[in-house]
């Protein structure tokens, strides 16, 4: 985030970390500052052509749960699937549709028309140190695939995904490099990317049947989607949108801890219900979208690729999100509002 030194001083008091400086938040919490050319790097490594647009059961969705993983592993996430990082998901491709579908879904009767694709959630934890809240946990998604290789347009075939979803994925690998940074959380964080959001939140549904913690203890979930541009409806550069942001408490410990996150200002197009967010709050989790996505027309085509990300605004919305994600970790947990459980 950009900040006057001299400001950040007068209003947020600073802390020294080793040779690191730290940002005191509104909770007395040390949260590192999201560095920019950090984001620019993992942005650039997902939304590249060699990643082939992320489709689900394809390499290039196998080379970017890898390189996540990776990332994971250097910020020192403790492994959290069933095969290191990784959460199997058992996907597979329907003969003669081509439709991708969790295998568990598949009509009896009818398991020989089901070819298996590799498929895989990335997941790394953050134990809570608190004695009590420890065993609660905060969850922070996104997920990492999208259309893969697709109808060319002017030339381009490549649907690269940069603000959808890659965006968010790296916000979720931001958020853990700056807990891992600062003062163990009182709950276990959860940092989930996940797979087949673009085809019906498949990887979504797998982790919601088989979570790395019972859904009982996760407190709060945090979905990021589309933050890569600024929306001038939250308020411009570095400000986001919380979906369903009265339906909890969530958006209003947000805005009393003056982050700036705003309500969704579109709700004719009812996103809090589009994002695999929907799937945890339909269990009971408070669950909640951020996002800073302004209805841009390179949603879903080939041109959704870095040259149109603005980095300065995108560093600044992981910052807040950074900050979001430890109130959520170390403060009260959000409660559903009246009749604002879907």
């Amino acid at each position: 985030m950009r900040i006057i030194l001299a400001a950040a001083i007068t209003l947020l008091g600073m802390g020294q970390v080793g040779s690191r400086v730290y940002a005191q938040d509104s909770t007395g919490s040390a949260a590192r500052m999201v560095q920019r050319a950090v984001v620019e790097r993992e942005l650039s490594a997902l939304a590249d052509d060699s990643m082939q647009g992320r489709m689900t059961g394809t390499p290039g969705a196998a080379r970017s749960a890898r390189y996540i993983a990776e990332e994971m592993a250097a910020i020192g996430l403790i492994p959290a699937g069933d095969s290191g990082y990784f959460q199997r998901v058992p996907v597979g491709r329907l003969e003669g549709s081509g439709q991708l579908i969790l295998e568990e879904h598949l009509a009896p009767g009818a398991a020989g028309a089901l070819d298996r694709v590799p498929a895989v959630n990335v997941v790394g934890i953050i134990r809570g140190g608190d004695p009590v809240l420890g065993d609660s946990a905060v969850l922070v998604d996104a997920n990492y695939d999208h259309l893969g290789i697709g109808r060319p347009v002017h030339g381009d075939s490549i649907y690269n995904g940069a603000d959808d979803d890659g965006s968010g994925t790296v916000a979720v690998l931001e958020i853990a490099r700056a807990m891992r940074a600062g003062p163990t959380p009182r709950r276990t964080v959860i940092f989930l990317t996940t797979i087949g959001e673009e085809v019906g939140l498949l990887g979504t549904r797998w982790f919601v049947s088989h979570p790395v913690v019972p859904l009982d203890r996760i407190e709060a979930n945090l979905e990021i989607e589309m933050i890569g541009r600024p929306d001038s409806l939250a308020g411009g550069p570095g400000r986001g949108w919380l979906t369903g942001f009265d339906r909890s408490t969530m958006g209003e410990m947000f805005a009393r801890a003056g982050l700036p996150i705003v309500p969704d200002r579109r709700p004719s197009q009812n996103f809090f219900m589009r994002s695999d967010n929907i799937a945890f709050a339909r269990r009971g989790i408070p669950a909640h979208t951020l996002s800073s996505f302004a209805l841009h027309t390179d949603y879903h085509e080939p041109s959704d690729e870095l040259s149109r990300i603005d980095f300065a605004h995108m560093t600044e919305l992981i910052d807040a999100a950074a900050r979001a994600v430890r109130l959520l970790a170390d403060g009260p947990a959000p409660h559903w509002n009246p009749g604002g459980r879907p």
